[in-house]
């Protein structure tokens, strides 16, 4: 399911982006392990705050043509992500339709935003107009990845039914492969049960818990991708990185002549060749910087002392 990563500095011609190797996503779209995640991209500040300026269309643009130009070929995205001048796929669309056949774009279904900035959740009956606007605005006939994203109040509820909903979707040729988000070990058993499932988005960071661990590794036993969110933010979530840096992360960076940040990327893609990144920023340098941390070799003795307490 997968190629190893490669240890030591990429060589020479080498996309700075492929420098972790590269993953499978469902045995057929291979991305580099290092991706992009578009949240923060339609709006200035904090992303999802209806309340922040927009980005300038241009910069955007020419921020997903750097990332390609960097060697990233997997974009995560949602229709919910949006400003008052516009979303994460209609930037994507802009900047790469017609679509590179090594272009992975994965998407997100079930919530929801209205122009207001409100929440809602779809029933598993409104899943197929959701793949539908999603179709529409990115220009596509089909969707690369469809993670079933799952509201915080369903953490212990069936998934059967939305799921199913979207395995129809699989089966009428809308979506190549499935995954989840916000996702516990229950939910994958119940998925798995139902349709073949390629991704698991979850919040995972050096705050991780033991039962999210869990989790990752139950991915690797089943080769199925683990995409961690967040592993910059941690518990400042959308809002990003908040406070001051932890001394064991700044310890490691200073060693590295690092960034925390990049610290940060490098020990989750050392979680195990199944793991994949999809760090987000509107800045440029930040984007150079996030798509560096691929080439990042912890050692032992930091991974020893980054391990979750």
């Amino acid at each position: 399911m997968t190629t190893s990563s490669t240890a030591g500095t990429p060589t020479a011609g080498t996309p700075a982006a492929a420098a972790a190797g590269t993953w499978k996503l469902g045995g057929d779209l291979r991305v580099n392990r290092l991706g992009y995640g578009t949240m923060r991209l339609p709006q200035i500040g904090p992303a999802l705050d209806t309340a922040s300026a927009p980005r300038d269309r241009a910069e955007a643009v020419a921020l997903l043509h750097r990332a390609v130009e960097l060697g990233v070929n997997h974009f995560d995205t949602a229709a919910f992500y949006f400003s008052s001048a516009h979303s994460s796929n209609d930037l994507l669309r802009a900047a790469f339709f017609p679509y590179r056949d090594d272009l992975t774009i994965t998407t997100k279904v079930w919530p929801a935003r209205n122009p207001d900035g409100s929440w809602w959740y779809a029933e598993p009956h409104q899943l197929r107009e959701q793949v539908e606007d999603n179709l529409r605005a990115l220009g596509r006939d089909h969707l690369d990845v469809v993670n079933l994203r799952l509201p915080r109040s369903r953490a212990t509820g069936s998934v059967a039914e939305h799921f199913g909903a979207l395995a129809e979707l699989r089966e009428a040729g809308l979506v190549r492969h499935l995954g989840l988000s916000n996702a516990t070990a229950a939910h994958l058993a119940e998925a798995r049960s139902i349709a073949p499932v390629v991704c698991v988005q979850n919040p995972y960071g050096l705050d991780a818990t033991s039962e999210e661990t869990a989790v990752l590794r139950t991915c690797g036993e089943q080769g199925i991708a683990f995409v961690p969110f967040y592993a910059i933010a941690g518990a400042g979530r959308d809002a990003g990185a908040t406070g001051a840096e932890e001394d064991r992360v700044l310890a490691v960076a200073r060693a590295h002549g690092a960034s925390p940040a990049q610290v940060r990327l490098a020990w989750t893609l050392h979680q195990g060749p199944h793991v994949l990144a999809i760090p987000g920023t509107g800045d440029p340098a930040h984007l150079a910087a996030n798509v560096a941390a691929a080439a990042l070799r912890l050692t032992e003795q930091d991974l020893a002392r980054l391990a979750p307490a």
